[in-house]
């Protein structure tokens, strides 16, 4: 039976259960010394040039950074509906009301021209997704920003180590939150690391992160508990001295894709951008749910299809707004396998597969 190949597979090693280990050993498994050094040395790999702070997902990254910039009820914040719905949910969990706005042809991010004609008195910042590991368009988002006064905060969550123009992905804005969940480039297990522009927006942080106190029992905010363990931290620090490589890999294997495909478009990548390539992801403009079927159920090969309903026509949010790049791309976006873990013969299977069955009008 020929071996599936699914479209993402984590990577852990014995380095990872080395330093789990190490930490249940010294018998501080949260609140000690893994996850500062954690935040320091995430920052310093990719190039920053600002704090980060550690947190127990994505998601909570993004709501505590939101918070941390002074986002609440009677606020919009402009978001793509062609996203994972965390993005949104970030900004309603403050009180705030996301504010869908159309994406771009190319890089399916947000279209500066879609969010201008979006933001009205309300607005009070844009959130850029840098979806699939390609940059927004930082440049015209962050003139579009300024001209209107608005802050720029980055769901990072699918890019660690993109950049557009040599700017590292995560220092545009406000801040950036990457996710560290097992299926993204690099993992802590679970988890989220925040980069922010200031101290105030950092302090703040660490307060909603640790139930609004920075010292015990002395509470400052209404916080909540959404720190990260020194158990998470360790198994993040070790596959920071791996992510390159397999950054690297991801592009060489986006590379042979793009090479040898037929049929299908290729996903292109902006002048003065590095893609790291957390998904590949081809349109499919005839029956892209036909294909995926096929390319399991006869090739055994797994894909994604991210995201199949925009978010603003999801139950909570179900918003009448015309979106059509972001419709055309939730019908014929599919994600093929581009993971590290890749050998030559899977990419040259991926390859055979999907030209022959577009070839066939699968």
């Amino acid at each position: 039976m020929t071996e599936f190949i699914p479209p993402a597979r984590p990577l852990i090693g014995e380095e990872e259960r080395a330093a789990v280990d190490r930490v249940l050993r010294s018998g501080m498994l949260a609140q000690g010394p893994e996850v500062k050094a954690f935040e320091e040395e995430f920052s310093a790999h990719f190039g920053l040039g600002r704090s980060c702070v550690a947190v127990n997902s994505g998601t909570s990254g993004l709501h505590l950074g939101l918070l941390s910039s002074g986002v609440g009820p009677g606020d919009e914040v402009i978001v793509p509906s062609f996203t994972f719905a965390a993005t949104a949910n970030s900004v309603a969990l403050t009180g705030a009301t996301p504010v869908f706005a159309d994406i771009n042809a190319d890089d399916f991010c947000l279209s500066p021209a879609a969010v201008e004609a979006a933001i009205t008195e309300r607005t009070v910042g844009i959130m850029p997704v840098h979806l699939y590991g390609h940059p927004a368009d930082m440049r015209s988002l962050g003139a579009l920003a300024e001209r209107h006064e608005l802050q720029i905060f980055e769901d990072a969550a699918q890019a660690h180590g993109a950049s557009l123009g040599g700017t590292p992905v995560g220092s545009f804005g406000s801040f950036g939150v990457f996710s560290l969940y097992p299926t993204k480039n690099m993992t802590s297990g679970e988890g989220g690391m925040v980069s922010v522009a200031t101290p105030e927006i950092e302090r703040k942080l660490r307060l909603y992160r640790n139930q609004g106190m920075e010292q015990q029992y002395k509470n400052e905010v209404v916080g909540f508990n959404n720190r990260m363990t020194d158990i998470h931290a360790a198994i993040g620090r070790v596959q920071l001295t791996k992510v390159d490589a397999w950054t690297r890999q991801r592009q060489e294997n986006a590379a042979f894709l793009s090479a040898n495909l037929e049929g299908v478009t290729p996903p292109p990548v902006a002048p003065g951008a590095v893609h790291v390539y957390h998904q590949y992801t081809i349109r499919v403009p005839q029956d892209r749910d036909g294909l995926a079927k096929a390319l399991r159920d006869e090739y055994s090969i797994g894909s994604g299809m991210f995201y199949p309903v925009p978010n603003h026509q999801l139950a909570p949010f179900a918003v009448d707004v015309d979106l059509p790049e972001t419709t055309r791309a939730a019908a014929e976006c599919l994600s093929l396998p581009v993971h590290p873990s890749l050998s030559r013969d899977d990419l040259e299977r991926i390859v055979t597969a999907v030209n022959t069955l577009a070839k066939a009008g699968a």
